[in-house]
C-alpha cells in the first residue's frame, strides 16, 4: 500500500503563522457600530478565485444580497484580479496577515495540514450530498460540483465549413479542425496569458491517456512507479503540442481568458475549449450568437470528462474560528448562499451543477443541457484535473503552474516531447523531495 503523500506549504506561507496570530479581533475593522448604533456590526473578510468574470460577478451579487438582508453584518471582499495563481495569492495574503476569514479553498489538504482552516461546522455538513473527506474530515462547503469542459463552437462557423456531424473519435475531431482551417477561419482560441487556462487542454489529454485508465497515477508517480516520460503521457502531450501548433490562434500566449469569448463571437475563431461557466459570458456578450457544446472523444471513441467531486469550496479560517460572533456571521452567510432560491440564481449565472442535498433547479439552454447529459451518462468516465486529486494523489503545491509553463515552452520551442517529459520527471521528483524534508 502506498504511503500517503503530504506536501508542505512554502516557507512564505508557513512563516506567516506568527503574523496571523498577531491579528486580533480588536482591530478597527473587527467591530464597527452600525448606522443605528443599537449593536456592534460584525465584520468578516472573504476571498475567492478571481478567474472567470461570470463567477466573480455571481459571487459578488450573492454577497451584496446577503449584506442588504443583514445590515448588522459587513463582508469585506478581498478578491482582486491578479496574474498570479490563486494559491500564490492566498500565500501572499497569509504572509502579510490578511488570510481571508471565509475563503474559497481549492488546495484544501495543504491548508488543512498547515492549520490555516478548520473543519466545516457540523450543522452545515448536512446541507450537502456526500462532500469529499480529507483525512476523514469535511473542510469545505462545496460551492458547486465540478463541471465538464469541452468544445464551445460557433454553429455558423461549423455550417460554413460544411461540418454537419459532431465527432465520435479524436481523429474525427482533428478532421473538423482541418475543415475549419480550409474554410479560412482559425479553429481555436486559447487564453494562454492566464496560466490556469492552460490546464483545460493539458488535462483533457492527461485524462484521456492517463487518469481515465488509472485514477491513482499521481500517487504512483510520487512513489516513482510511473513517469511523465512513459509512452502514455508522452502521447498525451504530443497530441497537446500538435493541436496548439496546428490549430490554435497564434497569439494564444498573450490572450487572456476573458478575451476568448470576443474571439469566438466576432468570428475570429470557430471554437473555444472551456467549461460551462463560459455560456453566460457568451450570452451576455451577444444574445443572438448561436453556439453548441460537446466533449472531445478520445481515439477509441470514449468520452472522458472532468466531473468527479473534489474537496473544494467555502472554508472557515482557523483564525476566524476563534471569534464566536464572526463564526456565527460566516455560518449565516453560508446558509444564505445555499438557500434554494438564492443558490438557483447563482447557479443560473454560472451554469453550475448544485452540490446541495435539497433539489435546486434552474432553466438551462441547449449547451448546458448537453453538459448535464454528459454528467448523467453512465458511459462517460468522470475524472479530475492533475491538481484536484487529494490524499495519496496530491501533487506538490508548486508543481501545477511549473508544469503548465513548461508545456507552454515546449509548444513555443517546438521541443522534443520525450525530452521535455524527462525534464518534468526530474522537477516533480525534486519537488517531492523538497516537500518531504
Amino acid at each position: 500500500m502506498l504511503k500517503k503523500s503530504k506536501f508542505r506549504l512554502t516557507a512564505l506561507l508557513l512563516a506567516a503563522t506568527m503574523t496571523l496570530g498577531a491579528c486580533t479581533d480588536s482591530s478597527p475593522d473587527s467591530n464597527e457600530s452600525n448606522s443605528t448604533g443599537s449593536r456592534d456590526k460584525v465584520s468578516f473578510t472573504i476571498g475567492y478565485a478571481p478567474g472567470d468574470p461570470a463567477v466573480k460577478k455571481a459571487l459578488a451579487d450573492s454577497i451584496q444580497k446577503f449584506t442588504e438582508a443583514n445590515p448588522d453584518i459587513e463582508i469585506k471582499d478581498m478578491s482582486e484580479n491578479t496574474s498570479n495563481s490563486y494559491l500564490d495569492w492566498l500565500k501572499t495574503k497569509d504572509a502579510v496577515g490578511e488570510f481571508p476569514d471565509l475563503v474559497e479553498m481549492r488546495d484544501t489538504e495543504i491548508f488543512a495540514d498547515a492549520g490555516k482552516i478548520v473543519e466545516l461546522p457540523s450543522e452545515l455538513v448536512d446541507l450537502f450530498d456526500s462532500p469529499p473527506e480529507v483525512d476523514g474530515k469535511i473542510w469545505n462547503a462545496p460551492i458547486a460540483l465540478n463541471v465538464p469542459q469541452g468544445i464551445i463552437y460557433s454553429k455558423k462557423a461549423y455550417a460554413d465549413a460544411g461540418i454537419t456531424n459532431l465527432p465520435t473519435t479524436y481523429d474525427e475531431f482533428i478532421a473538423i479542425q482541418e475543415k475549419l482551417k480550409t474554410s479560412g477561419i482559425t479553429p481555436l482560441v486559447v487564453g494562454g496569458k492566464d496560466i490556469f487556462h492552460m490546464g483545460f487542454w493539458i488535462n483533457k489529454f492527461l485524462i484521456d491517456d492517463v487518469y481515465a485508465k488509472d485514477p491513482d497515477w499521481n500517487s504512483k508517480k510520487t512513489a516513482n512507479e510511473v513517469h511523465f516520460a512513459d509512452a502514455n503521457v508522452v502521447q498525451a502531450m504530443t497530441d497537446y503540442k500538435e493541436l496548439f501548433r496546428n490549430y490554435v490562434d497564434k497569439g494564444w500566449l498573450s490572450t487572456p481568458d476573458n478575451q476568448t469569448v470576443s474571439f469566438l463571437i466576432s468570428g475570429k475563431t470557430a471554437q473555444l475549449y472551456s467549461g460551462t461557466w463560459m455560456f453566460s459570458q457568451i450570452e451576455e456578450a451577444d444574445p443572438s450568437f448561436e453556439y453548441g457544446f460537446y466533449a472531445v472523444p478520445d481515439r477509441e471513441g470514449n468520452v472522458n470528462i472532468i466531473g468527479l467531486p473534489s474537496p473544494a469550496g467555502w472554508s472557515l479560517s482557523a483564525e476566524a474560528a476563534k471569534n464566536p460572533e464572526k463564526t456565527e456571521a460566516i455560518k449565516k452567510f453560508i446558509r444564505f448562499f445555499f438557500e434554494p432560491k438564492q443558490y438557483a440564481q447563482y447557479l443560473a449565472s454560472v451554469n453550475g451543477i448544485p452540490s446541495t442535498k435539497e433539489k435546486v433547479t434552474y432553466e438551462t439552454g441547449e449547451a448546458m443541457q448537453s453538459a448535464l447529459d454528459l454528467m448523467n451518462n453512465s458511459k462517460v468516465t468522470k475524472s479530475l484535473a492533475i491538481n484536484n486529486w487529494w490524499g495519496e494523489n496530491l501533487i506538490p503545491p508548486q508543481f501545477r503552474n511549473w508544469f503548465y509553463k513548461k508545456m507552454q515552452e515546449m509548444v513555443l520551442n517546438d521541443g522534443d516531447v520525450k525530452n521535455y517529459m524527462e525534464q518534468v520527471d526530474t522537477e516533480y521528483d525534486s519537488q517531492v523531495k523538497a516537500n518531504s524534508m
